[in-house]
């Protein structure tokens, strides 16, 4: 793809599908044309540590290293020290590799030293060889926050140790963040920003609630793929959220509802490709092509069927 040299991506991304894209975009696009975006409303603390979920999967997915079948972890880590804390009456509900738990230590005493999110996630990026851009979406306190039949929960609590089965009533955010200065720039610097194929309540909103951020993103053409596929997430209850909270099923319409007017174009999977004339009344430019990312070499091809859709956008 060599036509994407000189055309300055930005990608907004949370969870493992945002990863996945991201991660195959990273195989395509020159290191310093690809800035990744990354979600912070699932930090939270554990056992004193301070834990970037989102982060890390898109970390471990650039440097090669999650667990293939999950998309999240360390591949080939161990359970041993969970094992350990079961025995000693300690909480288990949220899982600690012991490779992925040196992540979280070195992040903690980091931030206690000092450094920021932004420095952090720079730092990991040095150690783990990845030569990307990646930024945390703030620097600032920002936890998403599920409201439910059940009451209020973080969304950690929410989605693993409820294994997201609370009915949810709404969502919002604790706090006051801004996005970074890096985060605006690297907008404000982009041709073409893309949505991957993120949960849009939880891993893409919190994102655009940051302030400025829309606004700076309604001057770019902005590409979003489709979370849902036939009716259904690939992983995760984006799913159970779209009925929920909109009372409507989800669908592939559904999603670009929801984003609006910021999309400029929009990519389903073949399996929904009946629906395009449909789609075209709202967003102008859509397509249909295989998107499922089973492993590393799918990731490869899906990033490449979507950038040249992106780019026939771009030389219109």
């Amino acid at each position: 793809m060599t036509e994407f040299t000189n055309h300055k991506i930005v990608c907004l991304a949370g969870g493992v599908g945002g990863a996945k894209l991201a991660d195959g975009l990273a195989q395509i696009v020159p290191p310093e044309n690809l800035t990744i975006i990354v979600n912070t409303g699932d930090d939270f603390e554990h056992f004193g540590l301070k834990i970037s979920p989102d982060i890390d999967t898109m970390l471990y997915n650039l440097s090669d290293v999650a667990q293939p079948e999950k998309g999240w972890g360390i591949h080939n880590d161990t359970s041993q020290v969970m094992t350990a804390l079961g025995k000693l009456g300690g909480d288990t509900w949220f899982h600690l590799g012991a490779r992925d738990l040196a992540t979280h230590l070195v992040r903690t005493q980091l931030m206690l030293d000092g450094k920021t999110p932004t420095q952090v996630a720079q730092y990991f990026c040095e150690q783990m060889s990845v030569p990307f851009t990646v930024l945390p979406m703030t620097d600032e306190p920002c936890r998403t926050m599920m409201e439910t039949e059940q009451g209020q929960m973080d969304f950690q609590t929410y989605f693993v140790r409820e294994q997201w089965q609370p009915k949810l009533t709404g969502i919002h955010w604790l706090g006051s963040a801004q996005p970074t200065p890096q985060v605006m720039d690297a907008i404000r610097s982009a041709d073409v920003a893309v949505f991957c194929p993120s949960n849009p309540f939880v891993s893409i909103a919190p994102i655009l609630q940051l302030p400025g951020v829309t606004e700076a993103l309604a001057d770019l053409p902005v590409i979003a793929m489709s979370p849902i596929i036939g009716g259904m997430a690939v992983k995760g209850p984006a799913a159970k959220m779209f009925q929920e909270l909109t009372g409507e099923p989800a669908s592939v319409q559904a999603v670009v509802e929801y984003y609006g007017d910021l999309l400029t174009g929009f990519v389903v999977d073949e399996i929904d490709a009946e629906l395009l004339p449909q789609l075209q009344h709202t967003v102008p430019h859509v397509t249909a092509m295989p998107s499922l990312m089973l492993n590393r070499n799918k990731q490869i091809e899906v990033a490449a069927a979507f950038l040249r859709f992106v780019q026939t956008l771009l030389e219109e």
